[in-house]
Parts: C-alpha cells; structure tokens; sequence
C-alpha cells in the first residue's frame, strides 16, 4: 500500500517539510523555496498519478491530505519567529493547524464507517493558497532587499494581508463544509 508511486511521492513531503523547516531556521531562504517548490510538485504528481493510472488507495486518500498538513502546518510554526517581516501571527496558524486537526478527525471518523472522505474544490482551494502564503513569504525573505529599494514594501505588505485573509477564508470556509459534510455521512 505505501510503495505505489502516489504513495511515495505524499511520504517524500515530509522529509522535505524538514528540509524547509530547517531551510526557514537558518535563513536560506532560496533553499526554501526550492523545497518548497519541489513540495508543491510531488504534491500535484501524487494526485495526477494516481488519477492517470487509476492506482488511487484508501491509504492515500488519508496520507496525501496528511503529509500536505505536516509540510504547511510545521512551515507556518516555523515562520512564527520571522513575524516582523512576513506576519505570522500565532493565531493564523492556529486557526490552521485547528482546522487541520478537526478535518483529520472527521476524516478518520467517517473512512471508519467505510465511507469515502476524500477532498473536495474547497479543500484543495486551501491547501493552494497556503502553499501561496508559504511562496511569498519565502520569496519575499530571499529577495526583501530588493523589494524594499525598488519601492514595492507597501504593495507587498497590502498583497501578502490579502493572500492571508484568502487563505483564512477558505480555511475556515472548507472546515465548516467538511463538518456539514461528515455530520451528514455520520447520520
């Protein structure tokens, strides 16, 4: 079950989340976006793969959506101590990483009965603009010189709030669909 390659390629995330947890503790954040992007990959290749040569399984129904949270989740605590230049509030990431407990928990619970609990547009919606927060934040580390002697700190301060208040949206918004979801497969 966990050696087909759409397996494999969910596990490899999280050896690379430690790799960008690192990456973000040592300030490379080049090295961070690279993982990073490497990351984004695998995680698109998985389902595509899975999808293409229809060799999807119940295991990686549950472990893709759980390496992603392990990647996304630990990457945002690791951003907390950078918070004066790409905010990272606490909070942000609690709201997350609640969001990420409960929706596992469901998961769990309905699957349990044999039902299936897969991702749903909203879901993946989350999951895309997260990884977006996680791209800015690194690029704008890697390339803050930059951006703040061209002129473009505001511009980027105003898009990144933005992109956060999107991602928060549709974390919060696709955790309520999943419990309206599961409350209705569970009854």
């Amino acid at each position: 079950m966990f050696s087909n390659i759409p397996n494999l390629l969910s596990l490899s995330r999280l050896p690379l989340g430690v790799i960008l947890y690192l990456c973000i503790s040592f300030d490379r954040w080049r090295g961070g976006l690279i993982v990073l992007g490497i990351a984004v990959f695998t995680d698109w290749l998985d389902g595509w793969w899975a999808r293409r040569f229809h060799c999807g399984t119940a295991i990686g129904r549950s472990l893709d959506p759980l390496t992603d949270k392990v990647f996304v989740g630990g990457a945002f605590i690791f951003l907390i101590p950078v918070r004066h230049a790409v905010p990272m509030e606490p909070w942000i990431v609690a709201i997350v990483i609640i969001r990420e407990l409960i929706v596992t928990g469901l998961r769990g619970m309905v699957e349990a009965t044999g039902k299936s609990f897969g991702a749903d547009w909203f879901g993946k919606l989350k999951t895309v603009l997260q990884f977006a927060v996680l791209f800015v934040a690194l690029g704008y580390k890697s390339e803050a010189a930059n951006i703040i002697e061209a002129g473009y700190y505001r511009t980027f301060q105003f898009g990144y709030q933005l992109l956060i208040g999107s991602m928060l949206v549709a974390t919060v918004g696709s955790a309520l669909q999943y419990t309206v979801k599961a409350v209705k497969l569970l009854r």
